[in-house]
């Protein structure tokens, strides 16, 4: 309250005339501060043109051109990624993680873990992978049977053997895996890159989420969601299988007809902008109308693998008859490949899905009968991947793209009382990259001799996100946005890049 509008002695504390008057002044006071917000004058604004070594950066966005292209804070590696998602948690002893000590002791106890108790209740023996570990490529990196020709470009990869996450369950695993935080409402890592850095094609989404063919992982869209970022940066979800919803003209509405409209809701739209000059929202909304009207065009071109040549279709499966699944990812696969051709900058491809009473058939989340679940998720997963990856090397998109293979966290060297599966661990986990970047063929950390613990250079999701943002030409620790009076983060108050996976 005004200091002149003190109350004397006798009267009311707060009167009507003296309630609207500071009713006023505040409405002031926000309209100002709504204006200085708009013309970066706020104190939390100070820094967003990267003056300081370590001040914020906050990257200045034109609402009418959200994915123009933006410069990255210092020289990138790379400029787009590609982020291989096997939702359900991949069990890394299964796969990459080769351990002999837990073969040797097949069917005793776990050392020091009597009585353990996990996600799922008791734990049993240790229990060694149903496939064998087999050296490959020059690096001799021992990897499973379970993905052959996955092992057979090792030579290609860089392993991080020490993960570890916060959570031991899976929605939130999937949430701190994709945005950095086990709570709904954070932007996903896609959605902090095209923030940051736009997109090459404006043309297309900046950053594309490609759900499994079987449905959508246990967390959805909260892995490619924008959180509080600006929604022009959350991921669009389509797949080659289904198209983005609502995109398509209707069939009684021809080519013609359809531009001539969108050619005079644009002029309409552009002398309504000029009536509004600086409204930055409606300039935004304008621009995601123009987007969607050019994705008519582009999504269903890009999303056209007709023009693949049979060798390309073969090589991914995607020509596989007996095996649907498979053939379908395939084709995700190869929609992905074709977007970073078209300057999309962050595509995530899904490998598995939630589906509710399926006892985690549709994804890695191995509990029950882990040996002829995984047989089913090894051939759609270890073909079309490891397609992909040699499709990018041999048309030279792998010298500017970073592939990341991820999980949401690892399993248990013990099966569970009870049953012929794997419970969840979060201790310690596999994760690879591959391209722009990174060393190659190179493995960082461990976990210990059964696979239960990391405990060699031991990584959180905050070092992982923190490199991969390193790769493309971005600071971890100065990329934010201002958020209810917080400048956040993808790393939040965390992470080290992990500069020994690093090319150069």
């Amino acid at each position: 309250m005004n200091p002149q509008n003190a109350p004397i002695s006798g009267q009311h504390l707060l009167n009507r005339r003296n309630f609207l008057g500071d009713f006023g002044l505040g409405l002031s006071g926000i309209a100002l501060t709504q204006l200085l917000s708009n013309s970066s004058l706020l104190a939390a604004d100070a820094g967003t043109s990267g003056d300081s070594e370590k001040s914020p950066i906050r990257p200045t966005i034109n609402p009418a051109s959200p994915y123009a292209a933006r410069k990255s804070h210092f020289p990138a590696a790379a400029k787009n990624v590609i982020m291989i998602y096997c939702s359900g948690a991949c069990s890394h002893l299964d796969t990459f993680d080769y351990k002999p000590e837990l073969i040797k002791r097949h069917g005793q106890a776990l050392p020091g873990a009597e009585g353990l108790k996990t996600f799922q209740g008791d734990q049993g023996n240790l229990t060694k992978s149903p496939w064998t570990f087999r050296p490959h490529g020059e690096s001799g990196k021992m990897v499973s049977d379970l993905v052959p020709q996955l092992g057979g470009l090792a030579d290609d990869m860089c392993f991080i053997h020490s993960l570890t996450s916060k959570t031991n369950t899976h929605g939130p695993g999937e949430n701190f895996m994709s945005t950095g935080f086990t709570l709904d409402g954070f932007p996903s890592i896609g959605a902090w890159a095209t923030y940051a850095l736009g997109s090459i094609n404006e043309e297309l989404p900046a950053y594309v989420a490609i759900p499994d063919p079987r449905g959508t992982p246990q967390s959805s869209v909260n892995n490619w969601g924008p959180g509080f970022l600006p929604a022009a940066f959350q991921g669009t979800d389509f797949n080659a299988a289904k198209p983005i919803r609502n995109l398509a003209r209707p069939n009684n509405i021809s080519a013609a007809t359809d531009k001539a409209t969108r050619d005079f809701l644009k002029k309409i739209n552009e002398h309504h902008l000029e009536q509004f000059p600086g409204d930055t929202e409606l300039a935004a909304r304008i621009s995601s109308y123009e987007l969607a009207a050019r994705m008519q065009l582009s999504v269903p071109k890009v999303s056209d693998l007709s023009t693949e040549t049979a060798q390309t279709i073969k090589m991914y499966g995607a020509d596989d008859t007996q095996n649907s699944l498979k053939a379908s990812f395939a084709r995700n696969c190869i929609l992905g490949r074709r977007l970073i051709e078209q300057g999309v900058r962050f595509v995530q491809v899904f490998n598995g899905a939630y589906q509710t009473g399926g006892e985690g058939v549709s994804n890695w989340d191995g509990h029950k009968k882990l040996e002829p679940q995984y047989a089913k998720h090894g051939v759609v997963l270890d073909q079309p991947a490891a397609a992909l990856l040699k499709d990018l090397k041999q048309r030279g998109l792998l010298d500017d793209t970073l592939v990341v293979w991820c999980t949401e966290f690892g399993r248990m060297p013990t099966f569970q009382k009870g049953a012929s599966g794997r419970d969840h661990n979060p201790a310690g986990f596999t994760a690879w990259l591959a391209g722009a970047g990174v060393k190659a063929p190179f493995t960082y950390g461990a976990t210990d001799e059964f696979g239960y613990k990391a405990v060699e250079n031991v990584t959180t999701v905050y070092d992982f996100h923190a490199t991969i943002l390193h790769l493309l030409g971005l600071n971890h620790e100065r990329l934010t946005y201002y958020h209810n009076g917080i400048d956040r983060r993808l790393t939040d108050v965390h992470g080290h890049v992990i500069k020994d996976v690093l090319s150069a």
